[in-house]
């Protein structure tokens, strides 16, 4: 609902900057590309104006350049020529400009009206939901920082750098690693074996964990989680998509103290145990470590979540049990499609962000029993594009039978089946059911 005082105002938009962007592009075809930096058809107000750069942007990716003859021959393909007002409109735009000199400003005022549009008709909408009591307050404010986000985002940041530019940020970056005291490009998980193979959880990754249920994807999540805000120090953000924040602090006391987590969980704890669990419960109270604990989020609202915590807290990397809890806007498309456009959301998010982003994945029922491969990724084969790390938490059957029942730990893989910057292969594990707790074999040199 647009308030009555701007019913009657035209919208935001120069129309002699469209027509002069428009004519100096007849002049100067070559200037196509530069242009497509800042605009696109439906950044033109004058629907007229709107045909014609359509049409120029046909010819462009058909490899032809724009005059007055195939401009007007694509525009009457396209069935817009006389729309737009045939061939005499087109032969008036290159009497608007000169010269094509200043074509990216003219093409900056086109911008500039059509993100003013999109502001005006943004509000518009907010204030429509912004009445409606059954739109919950944090969603309407996610929303609308979601949309500004993407407004000021959009084309602004599409370009290209030279080499010049780019061997001095990587020489920076190569003697920032040289002097650092760590053995690790990324943020360590504190299991030397994998760390070892992955030198740390690396900026702009999407990280995936695969298993099958009551393998241990969240406990092991959560020790690594644990292991980087308590011992690296780093902020660490996670997204417990099944599992209420309660519940998952009760495993952390568990896994910390080395405490029964079941008798975490009742309260029935020994007197024995009571200082291991205040110890455990005063470490993690001062870690910066932030928990979302929200049931089938949209993908939407965890995107914009994520870029406050990263505003906010800093967050150095986002974990996320799992994906496929994250509900997709439209679910109207098919489970695979949504899966697939969830993954290179996230995989965006982690460049955008320029974080690990590590999400948990459950794999196909046919994996059961056996070692998993990439082919068992749920509902997408988009992941295993999308991911730049794949891992597996893997248990052998045959083995964990012929374990003695008393036994504290079970033998556990981690399979590194994918890792775009390094080599894949396998760390094994020990899991300790009571504690809810991944170890490396040799403990002694373990960040756990």
């Amino acid at each position: 609902m647009i308030p009555a005082q701007l019913k009657d105002k035209v919208p935001p938009h120069n129309a002699e900057a469209e027509q002069a962007s428009l004519g100096a592009l007849l002049l100067d075809p070559d200037a196509v590309p530069h242009v497509l930096r800042y605009l696109r058809p439906e950044d033109y107000y004058v629907n007229a104006n709107k045909y014609v750069f359509s049409a120029i942007v046909a010819l462009f990716e058909k490899g032809q350049k724009a005059d007055l003859i195939t401009l007007a021959d694509e525009m009457r393909a396209q069935g817009t020529l006389d729309n737009a007002g045939g061939p005499a409109y087109i032969a008036k735009l290159t009497d608007a400009v000169p010269s094509s000199a200043n074509v990216e400003y003219y093409a900056q005022i086109v911008r500039d009206g059509s993100v003013r549009r999109s502001v005006i008709k943004l509000s518009a909408d907010i204030r429509q939901k912004a009445h409606d009591d059954g739109i919950e307050t944090s969603l309407l404010l996610d929303e609308l920082q979601e949309h500004i986000f993407e407004i000021s985002q959009d084309r602004q940041s599409v370009t290209y750098k030279s080499v010049k530019e780019i061997v001095p940020e990587t020489m920076k970056l190569i003697e920032k690693l040289s002097k650092s005291t760590s053995q690790y490009t990324g943020v360590p998980a504190g299991y030397p074996d994998l760390d070892s193979m992955t030198s740390g959880f690396h900026d702009s990754e999407l990280i995936i964990i695969g298993a099958r249920p009551s393998v241990g994807k969240t406990a092991f999540a959560l020790n690594v989680a644990a292991h980087m805000a308590l011992r690296e120090k780093a902020s660490v953000g996670f997204f417990s998509l099944e599992m209420p924040d309660v519940q998952l602090m009760n495993r952390l006391l568990a896994s910390e103290a080395r405490i029964n987590s079941e008798k975490v969980r009742s309260g029935l704890i020994k007197p024995s145990d009571i200082q291991s669990l205040m110890d455990a419960a005063s470490r993690l109270y001062e870690a910066p470590l932030y928990i979302v604990d929200v049931p089938n989020i949209k993908l939407l609202d965890l995107r914009s979540l994520a870029r406050r915590m990263k505003s906010e807290r800093n967050i150095q990397v986002l974990f996320i049990d799992y994906l496929t809890l994250v509900t997709h806007e439209n679910s109207d498309l098919p489970r695979w499609e949504q899966i697939s456009s969830i993954s290179r959301s996230l995989k965006a998010l982690a460049r955008e962000l320029r974080i690990p982003v590590v999400a948990l994945s459950q794999l196909k029922r046919e994996a059961e029993g056996k070692q998993p491969s990439m082919a068992d990724l749920r509902e997408s084969g988009s992941i295993e594009q999308d991911a730049d790390v794949i891992m597996f938490l893997h248990r052998d059957r045959e083995i964990e039978k012929r374990m003695d029942e008393r036994s504290p730990y079970i033998p556990t893989e981690l399979i590194v089946a994918k890792q775009r910057n390094g080599p894949v292969g396998m760390v094994n594990l020990l899991f300790f059911p009571n504690f809810t707790r991944f170890e490396s074999l040799d403990k002694q040199h373990s960040g756990h």
